[in-house]
């Protein structure tokens, strides 16, 4: 069952076109992954695995997110990212991938180019940052 935060912005994104949701992965399959890696996945990103595990958005070019147990996998040591202190968790149609601290609920996106994380690309948690998308990819301009 998914939030109703969820489930608004999911309803948003399916009225704009082309997304690929994966099958959804199960808490335990979550807590498996969280212990085998050492790591705990922001809680909203967690809901997210729990309705889709994965998937493409607005596709030709959009974004890509990795699932626990649907391909492409999350990479705990993705050489992509700033600092061991992130995981990998998607990538823009760009390349830049989209992280997660390892610890905590904040998401950004690396630009590989500038070698940094830009402060208007660092969200507070996985809902804001799914509903930035549609400014991050200049949808509706």
């Amino acid at each position: 069952m998914i939030s109703e935060e969820l489930k608004l912005i999911v309803d948003k994104f399916n009225e704009q076109g082309k997304m690929k949701f994966l099958e959804e992965t199960t808490e335990e399959k979550i807590s498996e992954f969280e212990k085998e890696h050492n790591v705990k996945l922001p809680a909203k990103y967690k809901e997210w695995l729990l309705f889709s595990d994965g998937g493409d958005f607005f596709l030709p070019a959009g974004i890509q997110l990795y699932g626990i147990e649907h391909k492409p996998l999350i990479d705990v040591d993705n050489n992509d990212r700033p600092s061991e202190e992130y995981i990998v968790i998607g990538a823009l149609a760009s390349g830049d991938p989209i992280l997660c601290k390892k610890d905590g609920e904040k998401i950004a996106i690396y630009n590989q180019e500038a070698g940094r994380i830009e402060n208007d690309e660092i969200y507070d948690d996985f809902m804001a940052f799914l509903n930035d998308l549609y400014d991050l990819l200049g949808i509706g301009e």
